[in-house]
């Protein structure tokens, strides 16, 4: 099916703004994920070692003035006052409520107002707005900063606290201030629900398939197969993959989706801490090995999206445009609590095929065109001549590119 050169708006609305160093970014994304097992034994060498924080519980519990405390607030500080001192925004602690929304987001339905925050030089920050969200329908850009929710400073809160405040049932409306560039502006976002797929492809003019991957999740790698099975078989010259704003998500999709487009090689490394290594490789089965291929990329592109455009750049499968990637390096381990609650353990670094870390720095693009409003791409060598085309100056580029 043909479409207008402007890529449409179709993803999806998060069940609460995604915190995180990574699922979920300090300048980081969804964190690349792998599945955990749950740890419920204490060690015996613990027991010294804890003394002293149960002779604080019992003092508080006791002494302190404002009576009685909360166990759950008091156990859930415990936890993050641990994890703090690791000084890694991706290992971090999730309460129930959000340990029960990011596995729901896994699933594919989201509810909330749909944005990617991270903690950034201490102030909570939007990585992406997600594709079809409430945030990105009111405005909200990478890089925004959030000041305010419904009245309550965000000044010192936790990503933990700033999601407490965002996330809400659909139909409901959070109160926003921003600061971006300096600039403060309020805006009232009504959350949402929405359930779609993480891929969604067509045809563009000049027989060039397009496919949007908006999340690993965990049926993209099987939504990825059916689609490109549907373009494959319109015998497409061209490929476009779009991971704009793509905030990453489970390592296994990511390297399943990675595969349909690589002959048989080198994905990722994953670098543990004792120098182990362990090698992620494609087959000799994907059905998109040969097309030519251009991948869509920009600074809300983080996590697994940055492996998948990473491999494509390195095996020299791919050209890559837009601008430079989020820069999300490190894996995380995903456990389940007791208490219902989860734990995100960073566990490893990942290395692009030829052996780089890009955390921080982002993957730069071989062609950088950055995003141009209509007025400003009418000037741009590459733009089109009507102005809906001309609003998607990235997608343009690479239209022009397949067909040159």
């Amino acid at each position: 099916m043909k479409r207008s050169f402007a890529a449409a708006v179709v993803f999806s609305v998060y069940t609460f703004v995604i915190l995180a160093a990574g699922f979920w970014m300090g300048r980081t994304g969804w964190p690349l994920v792998e599945l955990g097992v749950p740890v419920a034994v204490a060690p015996p060498e613990a027991e010294e070692q804890f003394a002293p924080f149960w002779e604080v519980w019992n003092l508080v519990n006791a002494r302190y003035v404002n009576q009685p405390l909360d166990p759950d607030t008091l156990t859930e500080g415990a936890i993050n006052g641990m994890l703090n001192t690791l000084d890694d925004p991706h290992t971090r602690y999730l309460p129930p409520a959000q340990e029960e929304a990011a596995r729901e987001n896994m699933e594919g339905e989201f509810s909330g107002i749909g944005v990617l925050v991270e903690m950034v030089d201490d102030q909570i920050t939007i990585v992406s707005p997600f594709e079809g969200s409430p945030a990105e329908a009111a405005g909200l850009n990478p890089g925004d900063v959030l000041l305010e929710a419904d009245g309550v400073s965000l000044e010192d809160a936790s990503l933990s606290d700033a999601a407490d405040l965002i996330r809400g049932p659909a139909g409901t409306t959070v109160h926003l201030v921003v600061s971006r560039n300096g600039e403060i502006f309020e805006v009232d976002v009504e959350r949402d629900v929405i359930r779609i797929p993480s891929v969604r492809g067509e045809m563009l003019e000049a027989n060039i398939a397009y496919v949007r991957l908006n999340r690993f999740a965990n049926l993209t790698a099987e939504e990825m197969e059916e689609t490109l099975a549907g373009l494959m078989a319109q015998n497409p010259d061209g490929l476009i993959l779009d991971v704009r704003n793509n905030p990453g998500g489970g390592l296994q999709p990511a390297i399943t989706v990675a595969d349909q487009f690589l002959p048989e090689g080198v994905i990722l490394v994953e670098r543990f801490g004792g120098g182990r290594e362990e090698l992620y490789e494609s087959t000799d089965e994907g059905m998109a090995e040969n097309i030519p291929m251009v991948v869509l990329m920009n600074e809300g592109s983080a996590s697994a999206a940055e492996v998948l455009a990473g491999a494509l750049r390195d095996r020299e499968r791919a050209t890559l445009i837009g601008t430079t990637t989020f820069g999300k390096g490190t894996v995380q381990t995903w456990h389940p609590l007791s208490n219902g609650g989860g734990v995100r353990i960073t566990v490893a670094r990942w290395l692009t095929p030829n052996g780089v870390w890009l955390h921080e720095d982002g993957l730069e693009p071989d062609i950088r065109v950055a995003p141009l409003d209509a007025e400003e791409a009418q000037a741009h060598p590459l733009a089109p001549s009507d102005d809906e085309a001309a609003e998607d100056a990235q997608l343009r580029a690479a239209i022009e590119f397949l067909k040159e």
